[in-house]
């Protein structure tokens, strides 16, 4: 069974820094695009970070570049999103989805084939 496991959400002040991880578990994702998602209340699901599935290659919204960094670790099918500089607009909560195609990266949702359950982040103001 697939599995995608996210954890490291939690409670921060503005300014402040969290590491969100995804654990992979049911398959090796090694040849597979991983993205990071996010959803608030009342909103839809955006996408916030992709990485190919070598980790040469990363993609950000806009709205997170410079503040997020995401990396990978195939050997121990673990996905992470370092994020600093947080403000209350980062608040939501975070999905790890693994790309349905290999050795492709996509920035859209649909694109995207398992998904964990997400872990919540609260920025306080």
């Amino acid at each position: 069974q697939v599995q995608l496991v996210e954890s490291g959400g939690g409670l921060v002040q503005t300014g402040g820094s969290l590491r969100l991880s995804c654990a992979a578990s049911g398959r090796p994702f090694s040849n597979n695009a991983m993205g990071w998602f996010r959803q608030a209340p009342g909103k839809e699901r955006e996408f916030v970070a992709a990485i190919a599935w070598n980790g040469d290659n990363t993609y950000y919204a806009d709205s997170v570049k410079g503040r997020f960094t995401i990396s990978r670790h195939n050997g121990n099918n673990m996905v992470y999103l370092q994020m600093k500089s947080l403000k209350p607009e980062d608040t939501a909560v975070y999905y790890c989805a693994a790309d349905r195609t290999i050795r492709v990266i996509h920035t859209r949702a649909r694109e995207y084939e398992y998904w964990g359950q997400g872990t919540q982040v609260t920025v306080s103001s």
